[in-house]
């Protein structure tokens, strides 16, 4: 997280002035994990040009690499964007702002079947596979770690990569336990894993609160939304279009899946099963009071670093976009 906060500190202070041609966006994703499959739906139907919006779509083969574009002004807007590192690049002065929660943390804590390791605490100098370093995946997973079973993020080794590669590493028994979504437990039942606990039972424990945690967030340059508000709105209706559009035509997704995300039939219909557990689009009052929460909790953990300033969350394009029929 050092590294990566180091590079979009030097990137914000010389960030170029953006022209924006109106209606026009760059959309920026993390081309694994949720990221995928949503964004393979989204690029796939004219939701966004049905709404007036002309968009661009970067693909990242790296979780950071949407926030690095975001600083340097090559994209205008991520929907998936990892939360704990919008906190703080915020916090380094990065001008962007979270208009939506996107990606709840569906994410289990799971061992091989058969495993000695019955919980959290005998975690403590084991090997545990997580998304890489600087996700919210790891960060959130790092801080249960740290709060609910007393492990320091000194006391394991946080071995980094995506989904598949995870699953590799517990098949080959590179990695004594893992920190995985939901949906790639479910599309991978060969594994044959033994879910220890989730991030949503181990957030309650923590926070004292129903709420889960998100790790995702809808995340513009600032310089967009105050120049192309109507834009940014007409661009989170379209989204909202793709999350009920993916829900009523399940078989159409799983197509989509196929041919775009290269994902086989178990596990697209795997995706399409969790399709409204994994995707969001919701930025009401209870979504901010959460991430503020998240955010106090991280920063107390030592996870992030850097003060809140609450006009990180602007609601305005969200309301607006709910005038949009």
């Amino acid at each position: 997280m050092k590294t990566l906060l180091m590079i979009i500190s030097l990137l914000a202070g010389a960030l170029p002035q953006v022209s924006f041609a109106e209606g026009k966006v760059r959309i920026g994703y993390w081309t694994s994990g949720v990221s995928l499959g949503y964004g393979s739906v989204l690029e796939s139907q004219d939701f966004l040009k049905k709404r007036g919006v002309d968009a661009e779509f970067v693909h990242f083969p790296d979780v950071n690499a949407p926030l690095k574009a975001l600083a340097a002004g090559s994209i205008d807007l991520a929907f998936g964007a990892p939360v704990a590192g919008v906190f703080s690049v915020a916090a380094e002065g990065v001008p962007v702002k979270i208009f939506a929660a996107t990606q709840p943390a569906d994410v289990a804590f799971v061992v091989p079947e058969g495993s000695p390791i019955t919980s959290l605490e005998q975690l403590k100098g084991k090997k545990v596979g997580m998304s890489p370093a600087g996700s919210s995946v790891a960060v959130i997973g790092s801080t249960l770690l740290q709060e609910n079973a007393g492990i320091a993020a000194n006391d394991f080794s946080l071995v980094g990569g995506n989904e598949s590669r995870l699953a590799q590493f517990l098949a080959q028994k590179q990695v004594d336990a893992a920190a995985l979504r939901t949906l790639t437990v479910k599309q991978l039942p060969a594994l044959k894993l033994t879910v220890l606990t989730t991030y949503a039972e181990e957030w309650k424990k923590l926070t004292h609160s129903e709420a889960l945690p998100y790790i995702g967030v809808g995340a513009v340059r600032s310089d967009l939304l105050d120049k192309q508000p109507e834009t940014v709105a007409k661009t989170i209706a379209a989204l909202r279009d793709t999350l009920a559009w993916g829900r009523s035509h399940p078989d159409e997704v799983v197509a989509i899946l196929k041919a775009k995300a290269s994902l086989p039939e178990d596990q697209a219909r795997a995706y399409v099963s969790l399709w409204d557990r994994m995707n969001q689009l919701s930025f009401e009052q209870a979504d901010i009071d959460t991430l503020k929460r998240e955010h106090a909790v991280l920063l107390k953990s030592g996870a992030i670093k850097g003060s809140l300033n609450e006009a990180l969350f602007d609601s305005r394009p969200y309301l607006a976009a709910k005038n949009l029929h």
